[in-house]
């Protein structure tokens, strides 16, 4: 689409000067196309390259003595929000005002000598030799500016896309502490960082996927804080995913984790930016993509998925409480469906005889066995699950809770299911939701499974097996070299003192964070 105007022609919108993009880790290995001097050898290029796309704007303008110098600017109209607000407009007045003098006109030698030497302009401008360059820009949003007889071009920040507010965390609500989390536009996300970490240590650096996205990564540490093998291994990783085409955040992950066929997350996943910044100040890398509004931090620890930040705004006791209820969730989650199938097929002289014959009451009249009962009921509970989530929001939860009585209640009637079995299986669930972390939740609901069969099959005997079996393989896992079990193996003392409990704040304040460089406050005194 070409839009022919004369003058200097109102497009683009206000954007912040200097805050362009681009930088060399953007560039990718194609050859470089050098601009030429004549803008309509541009303009085919480009032209040619944008073809059949329906909201690309050509828009040429003069300028100079008489309006004899042509130039065009080209952007998307659908990424460039249309205003008031002309950045060549501008240039060319501040251009005007103080290089050549009130009332002179401008040219193409004028032009050429203000912005290479970087003259003072109200919006900043990147000048770009590289053809390729330009197309890639003006992908990127910004609104790019040829100009007859001059073989650069002139890039503005000029981008308006509609994105969410910043909000609450729906993934992480808490009943205290901050509020605020991450949205889908990766400079508000950086900008929030950088507001909780006022320090020049906390760096920040920027790559370009490949492929068609081109899609913008940034990953942050803090100098001093962030383990050096840990950050040489992520730093290899990730130079060998760049070129692949990445389209989110848990792209990445999947990319550089050590075990991809493990059920286990091999990195921690957030939405809020205090939950971030605790992690930098913990020696983690966090990893932020355009378009995404999750929040990646590697390496992720076994016992970290346990943690959340409300256990830091919270008193000592509190806290650790609600940390053994996890615990308990995440063995009740991982083990009740296979214990009870092996205690009621198996082992029922473990059960006290009372509740044996209610057990045995219980399931008189079920013609199928503990086993493919509770296979049936896993299976319904989690396809209402899937339902709930699948659903619209206002609905969702509405379904779920109706299916899952009228399902359970069905059962019990119909003689399919035990009263008991479908305690177990709702036990099961809400303990399940009772982990903080929806990725290591995600993984319970495939463990569970290979339990039950083993149990079936073996009983308590069976059970053992398949504990020892993913015990070794959770002692063998890593997360960018680091063993997935530290500190429990491992065992680092000192850092146990937020893993089972949670300790004073005063005692936490320096440890386990930064704990390679810093001792533990205790009462006012250092703690050796």
């Amino acid at each position: 689409m070409t839009n022919s105007t004369s003058g200097v022609s109102q497009s683009g919108t206000a954007g912040s000067s200097g805050t362009m993009a681009m930088n060399n880790n953007n560039t990718t290995n194609t050859p470089k196309i050098i601009i030429s001097e004549q803008l309509q050898d541009n303009l085919d290029a480009l032209e040619t390259t944008f073809s059949k796309s329906t909201d690309i704007v050509f828009r040429h303008w003069n300028y100079g003595p008489e309006l004899k110098y042509a130039a065009c600017s080209v952007y998307y109209e659908s990424l460039v929000q249309e205003d008031t607000v002309n950045y060549m407009k501008i240039s060319l007045q501040d251009l005007a005002t103080h290089e050549i003098g009130p009332g002179m006109d401008v040219t193409p030698q004028d032009i050429r000598s203000f912005f290479e030497h970087d003259g003072v302009s109200a919006k900043k401008a990147v000048v770009i030799n590289d053809l390729q360059l330009v197309v890639d820009e003006i992908s990127n949003g910004r609104l790019l500016i040829l100009f007859d007889q001059w073989d650069k071009a002139l890039s503005f920040k000029a981008e308006s896309v509609e994105t969410r507010q910043v909000n609450e965390s729906v993934n992480e609500s808490v009943v205290q502490g901050p509020r605020e989390s991450t949205v889908e536009n990766l400079q508000k996300n950086l900008g929030l960082l950088r507001l909780r970490l006022k320090t020049p240590k906390f760096k920040l650096e920027r790559i370009t996927s490949g492929g068609e996205t081109k899609t913008t990564v940034v990953y942050g540490y803090i100098d001093d804080a962030v383990d050096a093998e840990v950050l040489a291994e992520f730093k290899k990783r990730i130079e060998q995913i760049k070129e692949l085409e990445i389209l989110e955040t848990s792209y990445i992950e999947q990319l550089i984790e050590d075990s991809t066929y493990s059920p286990f997350p091999q990195y921690r996943y957030t939405e809020r930016t205090d939950m971030a910044v605790a992690g930098l100040l913990a020696g983690k890398i966090v990893v932020l993509s355009q378009g995404t509004g999750g929040i990646l931090l590697c390496p992720g620890l076994f016992t970290e998925f346990f943690q959340s930040s409300e256990d830091y705004y919270q008193r000592t006791l509190i806290a650790t409480l609600v940390r053994w209820l996890r615990i308990v969730a995440f063995l009740i989650a991982l083990t009740l469906p296979s214990i009870y199938i092996a205690l009621s097929t198996f082992h029922p002289e473990l059960i006290p005889t009372v509740l044996l014959l209610a057990v045995l009451n219980a399931r008189e009249g079920i013609p199928l066995p503990a086993f493919f009962e509770a296979l049936l009921m896993e299976f319904f509970f989690e396809l209402m699950r899937e339902a709930g989530v699948r659903l619209p929001r206002p609905v969702g939860s509405a379904v779920s809770i109706v299916g899952a009585l009228v399902i359970g209640d069905a059962a019990i009637s119909a003689g399919i299911a035990s009263p008991i079995m479908v305690i177990v299986v709702a036990l099961t669930g809400i303990a399940s939701f009772s982990i903080p972390q929806y990725n290591i939740a995600i993984a319970l609901r495939i463990l569970r499974f290979p339990l039950m069969i083993s149990a079936a099959l073996l009983g308590g005997f069976g059970m053992m097996i398949c504990l020892l079996f993913l015990l070794l393989h959770v002692s063998k896992l890593r997360s960018l070299g680091m063993p997935y079990m530290t500190p429990l193996a491992p065992f680092r003392l000192k850092e146990m003192r937020d893993v089972i409990l949670r300790a004073p704040l005063k005692t936490l304040l320096r440890s386990p964070r930064n704990h390679h460089k810093h001792k533990p406050l205790y009462n006012g005194k250092n703690e050796e």
